[in-house]
């Protein structure tokens, strides 16, 4: 979910399958615990939007027919986008932790879900399955976008939808340039090879009719507390009293100076059609 990301590698220009497997980074982090990442959504809480970012995402969804979400994590999505016992849910996440949060979502939605255990490279579902295939936040956790985005090509329907979203490279800046100074910097930002900056180059290859809309507005957040959370979200281990000092200090004299700690963020939807 919402990370900052700098230089990625840009695309092949072929969709040829690597070996499936999930980055070291989301084996670690996300394998056993949900904790992690629902530090890093807390951060959500501080949106300037009216909106939520999933509710806002969640509207440009459709919402009838088969839909499958590829790493869907805790579902939240799903929790702010209406369905009705006319859709068919399927969710996948590659993680155990993850996979139980899914399967507590049958009793509070209004779709049949379906909930599997696999990567995003190597999906369990026949060939032209589904009418909409949502990644949201979820591709720079795979080692190949490519094989990711031939996999949803292969599972969609004829003319069926992608909904792919993406951080861009000045994602919470302000926020993880803070957790490089501290020692805690974020890995993802480091190894993604796909970002809203130089994502058409792997989406020309696979999809048609792309289009993209930037999530408006800022978090600004009030108190410490959630920024030492997402900071210590980051290694397997919580900060230490000399880092969350450094943490309380400096955005502690923001919030006096201008009332928050204000983040800008950098979130786009992409979408297409299969060709």
């Amino acid at each position: 979910m919402a990370v900052g990301i700098v230089t990625a590698s840009l695309p092949p220009t072929s969709t040829a399958v690597a070996k499936p497997d999930p980055s070291a980074h989301a084996i670690s982090q996300y394998t056993t615990t949900s904790s992690r990442l629902a530090a890093r959504l807390a951060i959500h809480t501080w949106n300037t939007h009216p909106e939520s970012w999933f509710a806002w995402a969640g509207s440009r969804i459709p919402n009838s027919g088969s839909i499958l979400e590829v790493g869907a994590g805790t579902g939240q999505l799903w929790r702010e986008t209406p369905t009705t016992s006319a859709t068919k849910l399927a969710l996948t996440d590659f993680s155990p932790a993850m996979c139980e949060e899914l399967r507590g979502l049958k009793d509070q939605v209004g779709a049949e879900v379906e909930v599997r255990q696999c990567g995003a490279e190597e999906l369990p579902f026949e060939d032209q399955t589904f009418d909409v295939v949502v990644a949201n936040h979820m591709l720079y956790h795979v080692n190949s976008p490519s094989a990711a985005l031939a996999e949803f090509s292969r599972v969609l329907k004829p003319g069926g939808a992608a909904i792919i979203a993406l951080n861009g490279m000045d994602h919470l800046d302000e926020l993880l340039s803070l957790g490089e100074k501290i020692g805690r910097p974020s890995t993802i930002r480091n190894q993604a090879r796909i970002t809203a900056e130089n994502a058409r180059g792997y989406l020309d290859n696979v999809f048609g009719d792309i289009r993209e809309e930037r999530f408006p507005g800022a978090f600004e957040v009030g108190t410490v507390q959630p920024v030492v959370d997402y900071l210590g979200s980051l290694d397997d281990e919580g900060l230490d009293e000399i880092q969350v000092g450094i943490v309380k200090d400096v955005v502690g004299k923001k919030i006096e100076e201008n009332g928050v700690f204000r983040v800008n963020k950098n979130m786009v939807l992409f979408s297409g059609r299969k060709l």
